[in-house]
């Protein structure tokens, strides 16, 4: 009896492992999709059309085009999926957001100090708090990616047992 309980239980996980993207996560990534490609095209439109700009704004555009770019293909790998997904998801997301809010950060605090501009540090010190939170949804997404690891683990072998 024992036995049959653990392969149910098996059956149901792989179930639930092979479902998938649920309609929610589908419609958000989809949105992300979207807004992301969009931003992105202003931006490389602005790149494209507008020569005269001075080198900097220019610089930050291209960052900016590179980070819509990077959340346009994380959007597009997640629909193409269609899987359940979510831990790695979010691991991915949470570094993209890590990096991204970093060089926010660090762009924030080199133009208030190449520029002697206060608004520049104000920015600065919103974008430690970003990156402090980006870095904490890091920490647990990778914490629940080893949770769940785990648990695969846990019923690959308990799945090895009843199979013998």
């Amino acid at each position: 009896m024992n036995a049959n309980h653990g392969a149910e239980a098996i059956d149901f996980a792989r179930r639930i492992a092979s479902a998938e993207l649920s309609l929610q996560s589908r419609i958000a990534h989809g949105a992300l999709l979207a807004a992301a490609l969009a931003m992105t095209m202003v931006i490389v439109a602005l790149l494209l059309t507008e020569p005269g700009l001075p080198l900097r704004t220019l610089a930050a555009l291209a960052v900016l085009a590179m980070i819509g770019a990077t959340w346009t293909g994380y959007a597009a790998w997640v629909l193409t999926q269609r899987r359940v997904l979510f831990a790695r998801q979010r691991v991915v997301a949470g570094w993209l957001a890590l990096i991204f809010t970093s060089v926010f950060t660090a762009g924030a605090f080199a133009i208030g100090a190449a520029a002697d501009v206060p608004t520049g540090f104000a920015a600065g010190g919103l974008g430690l708090a970003l990156v402090a939170g980006s870095g904490l949804l890091l920490a647990r997404a990778r914490q629940r990616l080893a949770v769940l690891l785990d648990r695969r683990r846990a019923l690959e072998a308990l799945g090895a047992g009843a199979a013998r």
